[in-house]
């Protein structure tokens, strides 16, 4: 199965004025074990994040990558990893179809790896990662992380269901290994 994830809010803390620099990279508890066992299960993972702070001028693509070297280093510590980091840097007012609510980046993945969208599953924590996920005709995970319980709070759209709800990245994890998908 293919393993698509937002980052902010998934697999870590999630912030109002944007993750700046490794230091402010704060990994939500049991996210990266959650991404290793799925590795060790033979899943593949990618992320796919709006990063509109690049779009916003406020970091450029070296500091991004300076940041996701700390998330992929600290995997390794586990030995887990990231098959993809797919961005969209647009800012909102600029915004492509590979800005989440669309579905560039998931579809980009999916026909990377060659998959199809039942083959598939999007971990969000916003309705926009959702909304994202049911254009592209994958299953979808909300995770209560990050956005998560206020977007749960104001209601997951009819049209987007099915959606299966976790705690956080560990039990969206459980559900795929548990042959939810």
């Amino acid at each position: 199965m293919l393993v698509l994830l937002d980052r902010d809010g998934v697999i870590n803390e999630d912030r109002a004025d944007f993750v700046k620099s490794p230091a402010e990279l704060v990994f939500i508890p049991k996210a990266l074990e959650a991404i290793a066992r799925l590795n060790a299960h033979g899943h593949k993972l990618v992320i796919a994040t709006n990063q509109s702070c690049i779009g916003r001028g406020i970091i450029n693509e070296e500091q991004l990558a300076e940041i996701h070297g700390k998330l992929k280093d600290s995997l390794a510590k586990l030995s887990g990893r990231l098959d993809d980091i797919l961005v969209a840097p647009d800012a909102p007012w600029t915004a492509t179809d590979r800005r989440k609510p669309g579905a560039g980046m998931l579809i980009e993945a999916m026909r990377k790896f060659n998959v199809t969208a039942h083959e598939t599953v999007f971990i969000g924590d916003s309705a926009r990662d959702i909304e994202a996920a049911n254009s592209a005709n994958c299953h979808r995970i909300l995770v209560q992380t990050g956005k998560g319980k206020k977007t749960l709070a104001e209601g997951v759209a009819r049209h987007l269901m099915p959606v299966h709800i976790a705690k956080d990245l560990d039990e969206a994890a459980s559900f795929i290994l548990d042959g939810r998908f």
